[in-house]
């Protein structure tokens, strides 16, 4: 259900309100549905409560608690909360959160590959130089996910000069290396230090790896434990829907990784995916005398979803992604 199709839902279970004479008011010609808001629920919340309150004459905790019921009764919808002054939170019977996780894992590591660079070749002119070598290198395979194919070469007219890097960045060792050239934005001057090299949370290429390889790990302890990763309801985990939003937006980051030349996008991208991720893991695994059950299974299956883009995106740069860390 798309939100233009929800928010057709919600008229109808206002009018539905109004016809059995529970609310006496003009059903509006839209409602407006987006995603929950902070301390809010499901897949999408509208504030249609709070805009019919004063033509109804009534609080808007009732006019929801009027509407709720035949929200509730509507196709497509699985469960309806009220929260704040009134807002109708809906998750959905196949939840956004739930579909988006089945398509990663059914994609893997193409997920987020696209068409918005079909057909076109990009020409890469650059410098001799060792940044914009690494540059070019992991543009290659960016644009090639958007179905471009990139041509690059040495001479004018120069068409990508990053700020060269202040020394020869081989003794960090290769990954680290990318990672230090092509973190920060081309115009940017990159850091050529060993902080790269830390395993520590100050150093974000170490967030992204750890990440991903607790991921997989958790994968490994979960067949262990007998159970497997299976989509599902993952709204009871603190942090789930911040890290939904960012494995969804995944595929625009590549795309403006591509039109823009900008490999950096992604590699911000990555960091923030790593951040989200990692709250939400300890809540995977059974604890204690706990059994196995279908939230757990659900937890794991939105974590391998976060390792398979963090996996995909490091393959994009470049970067080694290590199951074990």
């Amino acid at each position: 259900m798309t939100p233009v199709e929800l928010s057709r839902t919600v008229l109808r279970a206002v009018r539905r309100a109004v016809d059995a004479g529970e609310l006496r008011v003009t059903v509006p010609a839209r409602a407006v549905v987006g995603p929950p808001g902070a301390g809010g629920w499901g897949d999408y919340a509208t504030n249609i409560a709070l805009q019919l309150a004063r033509p109804a004459g009534q609080p808007p905790l009732r006019v929801a608690e009027v509407i709720r019921p035949y929200l509730v009764d509507a196709d497509g919808v699985g469960a309806v909360r009220i929260t704040g002054p009134g807002f109708l939170n809906i998750r959905l019977r196949d939840s956004v959160a739930v579909r988006l996780v089945r398509r990663i894992l059914a994609e893997g590591t193409r997920y987020g590959r696209g068409d918005a660079l079909a057909g076109q070749v990009v020409r890469l002119r650059i410098p001799y130089d060792v940044r914009a070598e690494v540059l070019a290198d992991a543009l290659g395979r960016i644009v090639a996910s958007q179905g471009g194919r990139a041509e690059t070469g040495h001479g004018e007219p120069v068409t990508l000069r990053p700020v060269p890097a202040p020394e020869d960045p081989a003794p960090l060792g290769a990954d680290a290396a990318r990672w230090a050239l092509l973190h920060p934005a081309p115009h940017d001057r990159p850091r050529i230090t060993a902080d790269h090299l830390v395993q520590r949370e100050s150093n974000p290429l170490f967030r992204v790896r750890y990440a991903h390889a607790r991921t997989r790990a958790l994968g490994r302890n979960a067949a262990d434990l007998g159970f497997s990763a299976e989509p599902g309801p993952v709204d009871d985990v603190d942090g789930s829907g911040a890290l939904v939003g960012l494995l969804a937006d995944h595929p625009r980051v590549l795309s403006a990784a591509a039109t823009h030349r900008a490999p950096d996008r992604l590699a911000r991208h990555l960091v923030s995916v790593a951040d989200a991720v990692l709250p939400v893991l300890p809540a995977v695994l059974p604890r204690g005398a706990e059994k196995p059950s279908a939230a757990h299974r659900a937890r794991l299956a939105l974590a391998e979803a976060a390792g398979t883009v963090l996996a995909g995106g490091l393959f994009l740069l470049g970067i080694d992604a290590p199951e074990h860390l």
